[in-house]
């Protein structure tokens, strides 16, 4: 990209994708304005987490 930034990579989730494009908004913003981006950007994803239903643990290999 012209401004320095480069593209986050997909997720897979086009919901994850469109709060993670946000960080966008970074590049020539004042310092003072991250905060309230990185704040918004967790709260987002916070809700998009507590919205799926819990996953199992992925049993690794065993001892």
């Amino acid at each position: 990209m012209s401004d320095g930034t480069a593209p986050h990579a997909s997720t897979g989730d086009a919901r994850v994708d469109t709060v993670l494009a946000r960080l966008g908004e970074l590049p020539g913003a004042p310092v003072a304005a991250h905060v309230a981006v990185f704040e918004d950007v967790h709260a987002r994803l916070q809700e998009l987490l507590d919205g799926e239903p819990a996953q199992p643990p992925v049993p690794g290999p065993r001892p």
